[in-house]
């Protein structure tokens, strides 16, 4: 909890964390997740969600959104806007959403990664955050397997693509699937494999 603590020092009183999933995918959204953790928060396991097991991840989420003391929110930008306006761009926007939808306005807002320009919200980005800030981790867990939830409804959706066993993301599996079947309404038109399979 340093820098959330550190920027509550400041004057800051609801800190909270963001972090997305799924930037890297050919299908499906990009989620963001931003949390809010109560005063004295602590967890043993609660870490950057891809150094964790798929089963520790879906533990810590069920505990996280559970908590009466916790405040969350979640929020995407779909294929189509990723096509419209680019992955960063509409990372950016998914994690302003996810801000501005909280239940408790922010005060400050510690980001993953590089700063995000014109974040509507007063913000610092924190390279490789979800290893070092809690609110970060907690958002980063909650962000990715909704996202993976998100992905294996699509699975049964559009079963020919394997979307249960890859989410999304450039597998061997899922580029034969692409070749074969060509692209859903869920693919990434602008991202290259998809572009090629779509030319």
């Amino acid at each position: 909890m340093e820098y959330e603590l550190a920027m509550q020092d400041d004057g800051f009183r609801w800190v909270a964390g963001i972090d997305e999933a799924g930037r890297g995918p050919l299908a499906g959204p990009v989620s963001a997740s931003a949390v809010i953790l109560p005063d004295g928060f602590s967890h043993e396991f609660l870490n950057d969600s891809k150094k964790l097991t798929e089963k520790r991840r879906e533990k810590l989420y069920e505990e996280l959104t559970a908590s009466d003391d916790l405040v969350w929110s979640l929020a995407y930008a779909d294929a189509e806007e990723v096509d419209t306006i680019n992955i960063l761009n509409a990372t950016h926007k998914a994690m302003a959403r996810a801000a501005e939808s909280l239940t408790l306005r922010p005060d400050f807002c510690l980001i993953d990664g590089l700063p995000v320009p014109a974040f509507p919200i007063a913000s610092k980005g924190i390279v490789k955050g979800d290893g070092k800030s809690l609110s970060i981790a907690a958002a980063s867990i909650i962000a990715k397997v909704s996202r993976d939830r998100l992905m294996l409804a699509y699975a049964e959706k559009y079963p020919e693509y394997g979307f249960e066993r890859h989410k999304g993301y450039g597998t061997k599996l899922h580029l034969e699937a692409l070749r074969e079947h060509g692209p859903c309404p869920i693919h990434r038109r602008s991202f290259a494999p998809v572009a090629r399979v779509c030319d």
